[in-house]
Formats: structure tokens, C-alpha cells, sequence
């Protein structure tokens, strides 16, 4: 199930903000297991190069590559980069994202700018460059991250930037979906919930609960109905699953990994 032996899988923001399981590094961990070549993307050095060591002492390949996702330059020689490197690119992790505070008054016309470029260039430059190599091969698979900030408020929170770039890579993942159906590329979004990743204590604890990371993971944990948040790992699941040939049917969509907190604010 879910073999990915002989695939070649392109995971952005594959570092953590500090110890434990991000999104993308518990991604980019598990296509591996699953037999995916990785290359490994961060603007963080250390970070992914963590990464490729947990990868490597398992007995799998990764290759890294420093790449700002949000510069055209950089992402279109990146994948020049993965293609000399393995040879093809059948997999793309668009997973490069982060929320400001803010709502349409206070937030700065500059942050929103960077919000845009940070949650939706990001998608849009990593799909612009691989998607004439899978074009080439006759196949390939993209998963974009989203968030449920894209398809809810948080009561007493604004981000406004966040939940209006967030909801976009949902539309601009099912519309380029659409464009490349009959070519053999599919495009799915997964959808976080509430996690518990690095950033939690990271940089939520800081920007919304005043450092109070105790506080902050009790409050989380409380909003969702299975009682806890997720990790990346069950977020890396959903990827895995997207990716693979059981999922060969399956484009155009969307997988929430949000506990059922999406079903009790709606």
C-alpha cells in the first residue's frame, strides 16, 4: 500500500521551527519510508538538513536544497536542481505558510502583501516550475496545504491575510486541477486543523496567548471535538495517501485533518 519506490517527491518547508514533527518534516519522513527519493526544501540550512539526516539514518535518500519560495528565480532553479539531481519530479508538497495578525484596517498594506506572497506565491511558483516536468513524464501528483482558517474564523481572532490566501489555495489547487486532468497531473489540497507542531510553542504561544504555552495547547485541545489537536503526522498521512496510486482517482479535492472542528463551527 501507498509504495512510492522509483517516485521522486519535491517537499517545501520541509524543516521545523524547533524540536518535533512539522508538517513538512514529518511529510517529507514519511514519503521516504514509503520509498520516494526526497528533495528537500527549507530557507532554514539546519533545519532541513535535520531532515536529511533522520531520512538518511533510516536508510533512506534525501537531497536539500535552501530555497525561498516566494522568489521566482530561486524556485525555478530548484527545480532544475531536483531534475538534474534524480531525473524527474513525480511529487510536489507545496507546504510553505504562516499567519499574521491582523483584520483589513490594522493590518499593514505590507504584511499583507508578504502574507500573499508567503501562503499563495509560494503554491503558485512551485506549481508553475514543476508542472511542465510532470507535463513532460505524462504524470504527476501535487498536494498543497491549506488551513481551516481558509474555511472558518477563529471566534476572537482576526488574520485576515491568512484566512483569504489560505481559502485561495483551495480554489487555485481545484481550478489547476481541472487544466491538467486529461495530462495525467493531479492537484488535491490537504486542510489542517488545529496541530500541535513546533509552532506551536514557537510562535503561537507568543503572537496569541502572551507566551503562555500551557494555556494555549489546553485552549486548542478543548476547540476540537476528538479532544486533542493533530500533529504532523497525521497530516503527513493525508499526504502520503494523495500521492499514491490508490489514490490514482482522486483530483479536484480536498482532505480535512481537523478532528471535526470544520463540522462543529459550521
Amino acid at each position: 500500500m501507498h509504495d512510492l519506490t522509483g517516485r521522486v517527491a519535491i517537499v517545501s518547508g520541509a524543516g521545523s521551527v524547533g524540536p518535533g514533527w512539522g508538517n513538512g518534516k514529518a511529510t517529507a519522513v514519511l514519503l521516504a519510508r514509503q520509498g520516494a527519493k526526497i528533495f528537500a526544501l527549507d530557507i532554514n540550512p539546519a533545519a532541513v538538513e535535520e531532515t536529511r539526516g533522520l531520512i538518511a539514518a533510516e536508510g533512506g535518500t534525501c537531497a536539500t536544497h535552501v530555497c525561498d519560495m516566494t522568489d521566482s528565480a530561486q524556485v525555478s532553479a530548484m527545480v532544475e536542481a531536483c531534475v538534474s539531481q534524480f531525473g524527474q519530479v513525480d511529487i510536489l508538497v507545496n507546504n510553505v505558510g504562516g499567519s499574521a495578525p491582523g483584520d483589513a484596517v490594522t493590518m499593514a498594506e505590507e504584511l499583507w502583501d508578504r502574507q500573499v506572497d508567503h501562503n499563495l506565491k509560494t503554491v503558485f511558483l512551485g506549481c508553475k516550475y514543476a508542472i511542465p516536468v510532470m507535463e513532460r513524464q505524462g504524470r504527476g501528483a501535487i498536494v498543497n496545504l491549506s488551513s481551516v482558517a481558509g474555511l472558518r474564523d477563529h471566534a476572537g481572532r482576526s488574520h485576515v491575510a491568512y484566512s483569504a490566501t489560505k481559502a485561495a489555495v483551495v480554489q487555485f489547487t481545484r481550478a489547476t486541477a481541472i487544466a491538467y486532468a486529461k495530462k495525467g497531473i493531479r492537484l488535491n489540497t490537504v486542510i489542517p486543523g488545529l496541530m500541535h507542531t513546533p509552532l506551536v510553542e514557537h510562535r503561537l504561544a507568543a503572537t496569541v496567548a502572551d507566551g503562555n504555552v500551557a494555556a494555549l495547547i489546553a485552549q486548542r485541545n478543548a476547540q476540537v471535538p476528538i479532544g486533542k489537536m493533530g500533529t504532523g503526522w497525521d497530516v503527513a498521512n493525508a499526504v502520503l495517501f494523495l500521492v499514491s496510486d490508490e489514490a490514482g482517482y482522486i483530483t479536484a479535492t480536498e482532505i480535512l485533518v481537523d478532528g471535526g472542528y470544520v463540522a462543529v463551527t459550521g
